[in-house]
């Protein structure tokens, strides 16, 4: 490889040309989650007391009420409708939380491949794009829910402009995870709970080791038919054995989880007072898999980190990076970010976020976007939580004055600012140059027999990876490529670390994405690697 500008830019160019994204793991939005489209949902029941009726059967039971509904224009019998169990519930009110469940009766009936639609009524949200802009950034990164607006009448009165919110479910979990029938919980904690005396108090859904099952009932629901062994051996080993924890846990994928709540001050999360509001699923390897959920709360409408009171404004702004990470009550943070390596990676992470969606504004012009898109059906509806000012206003300032609720562009550009400086994220990460797996030379009669990787980076970088699999394979290995003038590399210390991988068969397609390291912190080619990975085979080297 010569270190030439131009032949740099064509080894560049011809790196890409050769190899294109995979893109298995990509999720595809469907129209019914189409970011910038309002969907339209009208349902109708044959008692006029339906509300009552609502209310009631959520207060005895959480059952559901049968009706039907017309979807997008596209009609559905006997749809079941309920109120959400959860602590925003207005009784009496017509603006709640909805789940309807298309397939309550008829098991196959389904909206584009969907069975259940979770509504979100945005209780603590003025703004109304709170939900929808967090999800838009977390799928930059990371497998999460869908989520955009519907507008949704009931016996033909305007109910409101609810947030429509991909439900984590089968249909979602075999999208990402390729299965299913795994042990799958929610963190949701009893907060008046009456625990055996040996269970912790205070401990929530934090993943803290308890020795009592009972102790785990009162903070996370189980969502399979099994699992609390699976679950307790999770916390076994992050409290005591973190070193092999990775044999239990989606690593990489809880680290994007927990840069994303600090980034964006989610404390009605894992990071909160409460560690709440996010799904462990266990897929076929048998790791869990962390899932974002509930981000009504999030860009700092709840500010309690579970010390102190609730942090001010200016706190918010700066909420350290490391925020919980000598908490020992918080194992997901603390003990995974006793490791260096992890810990770098979380550091990316975050630097990751601020820099793409916070520093560079892009977060406001999606937030405004959304709200010009919105704002026609906020104004017209009657069961609002917020007047028409306060839905404007909470862009960029304060709502109320008991709760609070900061403006978007008030959090976020300051505390973008504070990110940037901060001393252990304003470093560069490494750099990729250039990257290429060596294809057969012209006219040779030598054929490539295995994978010969060169990869050109910024000075500094102490150590670059490979992670790869073959096609049809879930999870990566790992190779580590070196600059040491003997691994196809040219010269020792020039930049270019080099390695060589032997296939298991000629014929499947490799997968793979970089990984770069420096003194501080860490960068991934491609950026989304949890979607899109290079694609390469031995037959197109030849």
């Amino acid at each position: 490889m010569k270190k030439s500008l131009f032949t740099g830019l064509l080894f560049f160019c011809f790196s890409f040309a050769n190899l294109i994204y995979g893109q298995e793991m990509a999720i595809q939005e469907s129209n019914f989650y189409e970011v910038d489209k309002i969907q339209e949902i009208k349902l109708s029941f044959i008692e006029e007391n339906w509300q009552y009726l609502l209310d009631t059967l959520r207060k005895n039971g959480n059952r559901f009420l049968i009706g039907n509904a017309k979807i997008n224009g596209k009609k559905y019998q006997n749809v079941g409708v309920q109120i959400v169990d959860d602590r925003a519930f207005q009784p009496e009110k017509k603006r709640n939380d909805l789940l309807i469940k298309l397939n309550l009766i008829d098991r196959v009936q389904n909206h584009e491949g969907y069975q259940t639609i979770h509504l979100s009524s945005a209780r603590r949200d003025p703004s109304m794009i709170r939900e929808v802009l967090g999800f838009e950034i977390a799928r930059s990164y990371f497998p999460a829910p869908q989520a955009n607006y519907a507008k949704v009448s009931i016996n033909d009165d305007y109910y409101g402009l609810l947030v429509n919110v991909e439900n984590i479910d089968k249909k979602f979990l075999e999208q990402n995870f390729g299965d299913s029938d795994g042990s799958f919980f929610k963190a949701e904690p009893n907060l008046y709970p009456d625990p055996p005396a040996i269970c912790n108090n205070e401990v929530y859904g934090s993943l803290y080791e308890e020795k009592n099952v009972r102790c785990y009932m009162d903070n996370y629901k189980m969502r399979s038919e099994f699992g609390w062994d699976e679950l307790m051996k999770l916390t076994q080993l992050l409290n005591n054995d973190v070193e092999n924890i990775d044999k239990k846990l989606n690593v990489d994928l809880t680290l994007w989880m927990l840069a994303f709540n600090n980034v964006l001050v989610n404390l009605g999360s894992y990071s909160g007072k409460i560690s709440e509001n996010y799904f462990l699923y266990q897929s076929a390897d048998g790791r869990f898999n962390p899932i974002l959920w509930d981000l009504n709360l999030s860009f700092g409408s709840l500010k309690n980190t579970g010390t102190g009171s609730d942090l001010n404004l200016q706190e918010m702004h700066r909420m350290s990076p490391l925020l919980h990470s000598e908490n020992l009550s918080k194992p997901l943070i603390s003990k995974l970010l006793s490791d260096e390596s992890r810990k770098k990676v979380y550091l990316s992470h975050i630097r990751s976020i601020t820099q793409d969606w916070i520093v560079s504004g892009k977060y406001l012009e999606r937030a405004e976007a959304l709200q010009r898109l919105i704002q026609m059906d906020v104004s017209n509806d009657p069961n609002k939580f917020y007047n028409w000012d306060q839905f404007k206003g909470n862009i960029k300032q304060t709502v109320g004055k008991k709760s609070k609720i900061p403006g978007i562009e008030e959090l976020m550009y300051e505390r973008g600012r504070y990110l940037k400086k901060e001393k252990s994220l304003a470093v560069f990460p490494p750099k990729f140059i250039a990257q290429e797996v060596m294809k057969r030379e012209r006219l040779s009669n030598k054929k490539i027999k295995s994978y010969q990787f060169q990869v050109e980076v910024s000075k500094y970088t102490k150590k670059v990876d490979v992670f790869y699999r073959y096609e049809g394979e879930r999870n990566f290995k790992q190779i580590t490529l070196l600059d040491n003038g003997k691994s196809n590399d040219g010269r020792a210390g020039d930049n270019i670390f080099g390695g060589e991988l032997k296939p298991k068969t000629s014929a499947v397609p490799l997968e793979y994405y970089l990984r770069a390291e420096n003194a501080s912190l860490m960068s991934f080619e491609p950026s989304d690697y949890n979607f899109k990975t290079y694609k390469v085979n031995l037959t197109e080297l030849n």
